[in-house]
Order: C-alpha cells, then structure tokens, then sequence
C-alpha cells in the first residue's frame, strides 16, 4: 500500500532550539533533518536564550538544501506534506510565525511543499 503523503514536515520548538524533519511515513525514516543545535547553524545565529524567526529561517534554507542533496525536494513528484493549522496548534499560538519561517523559508529554496487542507492562507500567517 502507498501512502499519499509519503513525505511530511515535522517541527519541533523547544525554548532554546528548533528542529524540522522531513520523514518518509512508508518506512517511518527521517530523510533529512536541520536543527539550531547543530554546531554550524548555532555558530551563525545569536538565539541566545530563546531562537526567533530568523533562527527558523535558516533551519528551512538547511533542509531545504539538504533535501536538494538527497534529490527530495520535489517529494518524488509529491512534494513535501505539511498541516500548518496542526503544527500550530500543537506548538502554541505564539510559534506560528516561525511555523510560516521554515515553511516560506523551504519554498523560497524550490522545495516542492503541499499545504494541507484546511489553509486559509498559503502566503503566511494572518494577523
């Protein structure tokens, strides 16, 4: 059996860290991952206590060229799933605008990404 959505973006926000993964749910495996605790990414920002919106800028311009090593940034035709309505809800009203970083930050790249249902607005978070 295929799934649809064969590859999904997954978010992760901690108080001092932000991690995005792109997994292939066929075989539950993590294709390619970016992260502010990377030494090379955490040695260009200054997030100090806490990382903002530029931090998650440039943890979607890493995946994004991390999955263009990996020949993924079209998703095998599909395209790279992820429900924007659902990350912020399960990370808190208050980390949307770096939910729309990474996710703008991937499609300014040229990473194929399909918006989920349900997106009033593909552009970016309404205030």
């Amino acid at each position: 059996m295929t799934v649809l959505k064969r590859y999904v973006l997954r978010l992760f926000f901690s108080l001092k860290y932000i991690t995005a993964n792109v997994v292939d749910r066929n075989n539950g495996r993590i294709v390619a991952t970016a992260s502010t605790v990377e030494h090379s990414i955490k040695n260009s920002l200054e997030c100090g206590r806490s990382c903002n919106a530029k931090a998650a800028t440039v943890v979607g311009e890493v995946l994004a060229m991390r999955l263009k090593v990996e020949g993924l940034e079209q998703g095998q035709g599909r395209g790279i799933h992820v429900d924007v309505n659902k990350e912020i809800e399960k990370k808190g009203f208050k980390n949307r605008t770096k939910v729309w970083a990474v996710v703008n930050s991937l499609k300014n790249h040229g990473v194929k990404v399909v918006l989920e249902d349900g997106d009033e607005n593909p552009s970016g978070p309404s205030l």
